[in-house]
């Protein structure tokens, strides 16, 4: 049968792929095209969809794609940089200003198919340093944001014209914190587009396990198993295409891993049947001495990676199973995050993206069962293939595991920076009867699908829940060079901070691992292991005060697929028991929680 199909054009965005992911749930095919492929492929297609970038098109960058497809006569929608490209290739202008960062309200002008269902106020979800600022004449705005705490209008948020068929949304409406996301893009896709929804999803198991058969051509297969869903997931889905017999598991404690995980992985991988295919390897000597004195954060990670790859070989050697292919458990937040398309930007490299596994999967000797899917693809794909529920929904631990939770520094504070992002933040953060202190340390975020390594700023003060996310919400649209905000949870600012020279060690990798245990005892008791996504727990190398030499901050967050992330309100009752328990082991000067969404900040500090 012959499907309707969407192109969805990808400029390098952070959410490219998830574009396709939507279409695809309608029930319409979708597929990824390069923006310099030649107008003949396009042709088929009944609607295309461009997407952000981390290019700016103010700049005039990336401007040299396939410009022809604005002459085809099928309905184009582009969000973000899609958006500015389609409002500027039809007469209309764009600048460098109005940067929007998370959570916006989009106030229609008027009902329009589109947004045919929705409110007169839709809120959405932003990250972009470039805005519309003017359309050409067969445009007109259909809806506009407001920008700061002010009120200031923010025009041009969403634009359209119904007699060209061509539309633009400043804002994401493939992710999942722009709430009625989906039914704008089936709006487009089944209703303006016309697209029938006769493509299914139903066949995506046999399908997997049938390519997997075809990828492996007969070669054993030895996975990396981290005991996380995604490596579990992956385990399963190949011991049911290959055979259990042709399958071996490789689980290696480096040092980085939770209390008392590795005895918890080898456990439930028994129980699940799997427990006579797998190894286990403790090399935490090996990692933590290629780790020490490391602080830049891209380093940790490329050490991290490597170094699995050289246990995973000796003991292919050591096992007599070199010949195997080496499967991971990565997923595409994984290659996306790590520049892993033409034009995405690196916001962080992933343990399994690191150059010397690029070599192996480009010589043909990695398998990736997951690598097209995001979290909740993942789970559901656990579900069908019958994993433990606590398995499937346990929450993502990272493969470079504690190493990327323990921030390392040289003892170089950056004054200058500092000085220039104080006033600023001080200023927003009054308004809301707040107190901002910039942290002498960096950590990574993501802003307009580009990498940026900026200041964390701690508010201090008594405040309702929602109004220090507010406040955060407003810092980062205004003040320069922060990314991150945390909450102080003890009752004043403090009066010195102090960031101190350290790297990975096993003594401060013990100190995070008990924080780690009782913040996520702390949610379980609380009811609420459920209900939050995933709670990094970081340690800081900051002195307060006269306290200890590191500061812990706790990081709940709510979201499906990592593109996107909200901070998740943790009870008062919950917060103080965080604030004593943790507080108290030796050498903690302070704790704090992030109230950072996704973007500026990435879910981990690095």
């Amino acid at each position: 049968m012959e499907h309707d199909a969407i192109a969805v054009i990808d400029f390098g965005g952070q959410y490219a792929h998830l574009i396709a992911t939507k279409v695809r749930a309608l029930g319409v095919l979708a597929e990824i095209r390069q923006p310099e492929d030649p107008i003949e492929a396009f042709r088929r297609y009944r609607g295309i969809i461009v997407s952000g970038s981390p290019s700016l098109s103010s700049h005039g960058e990336d401007s040299a794609y396939t410009k022809a497809i604005y002459d085809l006569p099928v309905p184009i929608a582009g969000f973000c940089f899609g958006h500015q490209e389609i409002a500027k290739h039809y007469g209309g202008e764009v600048v460098h200003g109005g940067r929007e960062w998370g959570p916006a309200e989009l106030h229609l002008n008027r009902e329009h198919p589109l947004f045919r269902g929705l409110g007169p106020v839709e809120r959405v979800w932003m990250s972009h340093f470039d805005s519309v600022t003017a359309v050409g004449p067969d445009f007109e705005e259909l809806g506009w944001s407001l920008l700061g705490q002010d009120g200031r209008r923010h025009g041009y948020a969403a634009i359209g014209s119904d007699k060209l068929k061509r539309y633009g949304f400043q804002f994401h409406p493939e992710v999942d914190d722009t709430v009625h996301g989906d039914e704008m893009i089936a709006n487009f896709v089944l209703g303006i587009c016309g697209c029938r929804p006769t493509w299914t999803t139903e066949n995506f198991l046999q399908e997997k396990l049938d390519q997997l058969r075809a990828q492996a051509a007969g070669r054993p297969v030895f996975l990396l198993a981290s005991g996380g869903v995604d490596s579990t997931v992956a385990a399963v889905l190949l011991a049911r295409a290959l055979g259990a017999e042709n399958l071996r598991l490789l689980h290696v404690d480096n040092g980085l891993m939770r209390k008392d995980e590795s005895r918890k992985v080898l456990d439930s991988l028994g129980r699940m049947g799997l427990g006579g295919r797998i190894h286990f390897v403790d090399a935490s000597g090996e990692f933590l001495g290629a780790l020490a004195g490391v602080v830049d954060p891209e380093r940790k990670r490329r050490i991290i990676g490597e170094t699995f790859v050289t246990v995973f070989e000796r003991e292919a050697r050591r096992l007599g199973i070199a010949d195997h292919l080496l499967g991971q458990g990565t997923i595409y937040p994984d290659t996306i995050e790590t520049g892993g398309t033409k034009r995405a930007d690196v916001i962080k490299t992933h343990h399994n993206r690191v150059p010397v596994i690029e070599e192996m999967i480009a010589a043909g000797r990695v398998v990736e069962p997951l690598a097209d899917l995001y979290k909740v693809e993942v789970r559901r794909l656990g579900e069908q293939l019958g994993l433990p529920k606590e398995m499937v929904w346990r929450h993502p631990f990272p493969g470079p595991g504690l190493g990327i939770r323990l921030l390392c520094s040289d003892g170089k504070p950056d004054a200058a920076e500092l000085e220039r992002i104080g006033p600023a933040a001080a200023a927003i953060a009054g308004q809301y009867g707040l107190q901002a202190t910039p942290l002498p340390i960096r950590s990574v975020g993501v802003k307009a699908d580009l990498r940026c390594y900026e200041h964390p700023l701690l508010l201090s003060g008594d405040a309702p829940w929602d109004r220090v996310v507010e406040a955060a919400g407003q810092i980062f649209r205004e003040a320069p060079g922060v990314n991150r905000c945390v909450w102080n949870l003890a009752p004043t600012p403090p009066a010195r901070v102090e960031v101190r020279a350290a790297s990975v060690t096993r003594a401060r990798l013990d100190l995070l691992r008990e924080a780690d245990a009782l913040a996520m005892d702390g949610l379980r008791r609380h009811g609420l292991y459920d209900v939050i996504w995933q709670c990094p727990t970081v340690l800081v190398p900051l002195a307060f005060d006269s306290g200890g030499d590191e500061w812990v901050v706790v990081r709940p967050v709510l979201s499906e697929r990592a593109m996107t992330a909200m901070p998740g309100e943790l009870p008062a009752a919950l917060l103080e028991e965080l604030r004593w328990s943790v507080g108290a082991l030796p050498g903690v000067s302070g704790v704090a929680v992030d109230v950072t969404s996704k973007p500026p900040g990435t879910i981990e500090w690095e």
